[in-house]
């Protein structure tokens, strides 16, 4: 009976290292998969960090774009303003009427502008890819495409955006001014 107990000690024995090794095993594997899914975050949460920069960058270039298209209508119309009182009558009628008209903006015709904006910088496009058909001189580089394509078009429609915006503001803040001058002009 006693030789039977130490050949079932080391079956036991030798049991318990395989059932520890094998899960060892399974620790590692899951190790290695979760470092590897880990790896796959890291790489993603730069990635998104390399976006939040350069729509940050985007919104920033946006921002000055906007305010900038907005100091040039608020001179654009001073400029107006001060013209107007030298045209004829008539002819102030039909500046207003036009600057009135110039102001309404929609939506459709907003995405009208876009759309062509967009047809005519993708045919430059092709055309730059188009043109050296024949051997540059030594020296010389290609045209290379701007490196984001939608960025343009959001530029555009921030342009636009800001113009038709600062329309409505202008609308609602400077016509009371403009119609006082024209009412004090009228009276004399």
């Amino acid at each position: 009976g006693s030789s039977h107990l130490p050949q079932q000690l080391k079956f036991t024995t030798s049991d318990s290292c395989d059932r520890i090794k094998d899960e060892f095993q399974l620790l590692q594997a899951q190790y290695h998969s979760l470092k590897l899914e880990c790896d796959k975050l890291a790489s993603e949460k730069s990635e998104m960090q390399r976006h939040y920069v350069m729509y940050y960058e985007m919104s920033y270039g946006l921002n000055i774009e906007m305010h900038k298209q907005a100091e040039i209508v608020k001179r654009l119309n001073g400029i107006c303003a001060q013209v107007l009182p030298y045209l004829s009558q008539e002819h102030q009628q039909q500046v207003l009427g036009a600057i009135e008209r110039a102001k309404q903006v929609t939506a459709p015709e907003l995405n009208s502008i876009i759309r062509q904006q967009l047809q005519a910088h993708q045919l430059s496009q092709l055309q730059a890819l188009a043109l050296p058909l024949t051997p540059l001189p030594v020296g010389l580089q290609p045209p290379s495409l701007p490196a984001v394509s939608a960025g343009t078009g959001l530029l555009s429609l921030s342009a636009l955006g800001s113009q038709a915006h600062l329309s409505k503001e202008d609308k609602n803040g400077h016509d009371g001014d403009t119609h006082q001058e024209d009412d004090g002009e009228k009276s004399d």
